[in-house]
This record gives C-alpha cells, sequence and structure tokens, in this order.
C-alpha cells in the first residue's frame, strides 16, 4: 500500500481536503437571490421616485404652512371645513367615474367592431386608432384647447356656419367640465380598446360555434360568453384608467387651470394651486393624499371581485 502511494503521488490520499463552501457562496447560487439582484437597480428606482415621495408627502401633510409647526390632521380637517375644496372632490368623482364609463363603453364597443374586420383590415385600423394615445398627451390637448379657444374656436366657426349660435365651450362651467372629459375619453379610449382587443382574441371560438349551434344570437353570445370571459380583464383595465383619471393633471390645467370660478378643478389641479402657485407646499401634499383613501377603496372592491373569480375558474 505504501509502495502504491509512493507511485501515484495525485492519489486521493495525498490530496488536501476541499474547504467546506462558505455561506456567502452558497447564498449566491440560489436562484432568489440572483433576481433579487437582478431586480435591485428597479427597486431602487421604485423606493427612490415613489416610496420615498409618498412618505415625505404624508410627513409634510402633517406640518404648518412654513413647515415648522407639527399640526397632525389640522391640514385634513382644515380643507373639510373649506366649500372650495368639497366642490373639488365632488368634481374629482364626477371627472373619473364619467370620464372611465365611457372610455371602457366606446373601448368595448370599438373592440368588437375591429376584431370582426379581416386581418389586414384590423391592422390598418390599429395603427389608425391608437393616434390619439400615442400623441404627447400635453400637445393634443393644446390642440383640443385651440378648437375650443372663445375667440378663434373652430367648433363656433363651424356652428355659425351652420346658422347656430356660438358655444361658450370653456367659459361656462358645465361645458368646460364636458371639454375636459372629452378630451380625457378621446385620449383614454384606445387604451381599452387594445386591452379588450386582446382579451376578445384570447375567447376560444369553439364557444362561439357551440352557442352558434344551440341557436344563441350576437347579444346572447355577448351576454354568457364575452363578458365572464372578459370580466376580469375588463376590472384590471378599469381599476388602472381609474387611478390615471383621478391623478389627471395635464389636460385640467392646460384647458381650463381650474376655471372658471374653480369649477373644472380636480385634485391635481388644486393641489398644484394651493401647493406651489400659494406656496403652501404642506396643504398641497394633503389635498393630494386624498386620493388615496378613495382609489384604496376602489382597489379593494375590483381585486376582490377578480380574485373571486379566479378562484372559481
Amino acid at each position: 500500500m505504501v509502495n502504491l502511494v509512493r507511485q501515484f503521488p495525485g492519489s486521493v490520499a495525498q490530496r488536501p481536503a476541499v474547504a467546506p463552501r462558505s455561506g456567502l457562496h452558497r447564498l449566491m447560487r440560489k436562484r432568489s437571490t440572483i433576481a433579487f439582484l437582478m431586480c435591485l437597480p428597479l427597486i431602487s428606482i421604485v423606493v427612490g421616485l415613489i416610496i420615498y415621495p409618498a412618505i415625505y408627502a404624508i410627513y409634510l401633510s402633517t406640518l404648518n404652512r412654513s413647515q415648522t409647526k407639527f399640526l397632525g390632521l389640522g391640514n385634513f380637517t382644515y380643507l373639510l371645513t373649506r366649500d372650495t375644496f368639497i366642490m373639488v372632490i365632488e368634481q374629482s368623482v364626477i371627472f373619473a367615474l364619467s370620464a372611465v364609463f365611457f372610455k371602457a363603453t366606446i373601448g368595448l364597443i370599438t373592440a368588437h367592431l375591429v376584431n370582426n374586420l379581416p386581418d389586414k383590415g384590423q391592422r390598418k385600423w390599429r395603427g389608425m386608432l391608437l393616434v390619439p394615445w400615442v400623441i404627447p398627451l400635453a400637445l393634443s390637448t393644446l390642440g383640443w384647447w385651440w378648437l375650443f379657444d372663445p375667440t378663434h374656436s373652430a367648433f363656433n366657426w363651424t356652428l355659425t356656419g351652420l346658422g347656430f349660435g356660438e358655444v361658450p365651450w370653456l367659459s361656462n362651467p358645465y361645458w368646460a367640465r364636458f371639454c375636459v372629459i372629452l378630451v380625457n375619453v378621446w385620449y383614454g379610449a384606445p387604451f381599452f380598446l387594445i386591452m379588450y382587443l386582446a382579451a376578445l382574441k384570447s375567447v376560444p371560438e369553439q364557444l362561439y360555434e357551440a352557442a352558434a349551434i344551440d341557436g344563441a344570437n350576437a347579444w346572447q353570445k355577448f351576454v354568457h360568453i364575452t363578458l365572464p370571459m372578459m370580466r376580469n380583464i375588463i376590472a384590471i383595465t378599469v381599476l388602472f384608467s381609474l387611478i390615471v383619471t383621478f391623478a389627471n393633471f395635464d389636460i385640467v390645467q392646460i384647458m381650463t387651470a381650474g376655471g372658471p370660478r374653480n369649477m373644472t378643478h380636480v385634485f391635481a389641479t388644486y393641489a398644484f394651486l394651493s401647493g406651489i402657485k400659494s406656496g403652501d407646499i404642506p396643504l398641497g401634499a394633503s389635498i393630494s393624499l386624498f386620493m388615496f383613501p378613495i382609489l384604496a377603496i376602489s382597489a379593494i372592491f375590483i381585486l376582490r371581485g377578480v380574485n373571486k373569480r379566479g378562484r372559481e375558474m
């Protein structure tokens, strides 16, 4: 045995023992650790641009105007005693709900029309109908403002040419509300279109064929097949659009700046007016935080319905 060891110096008997792997080495070999390290840049961006500003906004909302005294919920109670802010809450809810409703309705109808076209025609119509969503919002809103402008309104020029009277599009509170909702619907409807069109593509054709054999008409197919299969997509799309619409700033600020008589202000524009223009940053932060409970309640109800339907399926 001794001779064999001498003849083969590289044998197992003379090899040094392998050192056990360190805990750090084992940790780095885990897939979860690698995934976390790959996502770390994105996590840093989210923390720096979303979580930290949100926490700092909550902190600011508890201070006085000069940011030298702690007020607790003082800014919130002050806002709830102002008639203008109550009107802003009402206008924000009306603006968001009505705009999302019309966007969802128009998107659903348009998606069905495009889905029934031949494939070649679908590509052309998808490209044309996505144009409002692709154009920068500030640029397209400025174009709409020119169309509604009281002095050089293209719409009023058309109406007078047809023998009708001029309409005070942006100087009348109710017409101004109509205008900002119209522009929001025009801009956001293509998002619903593309989401609903994708959902329609995922509905199996065999279901429609079986329904046709049973004698179902187009409306019955829509109610009993299309809507149940698209319900989760509809709910998620409505939730996303509700969040974006509640936080909308560009359309109202460019077209009316909250006027006339503060009748078109929403949370974002009123927070800008109170926080930036008036110099009361804590009050502006308090106004912007009023969106959170409204959106949180909406998200809870919508996502609970989505989870319930997911378990049923």
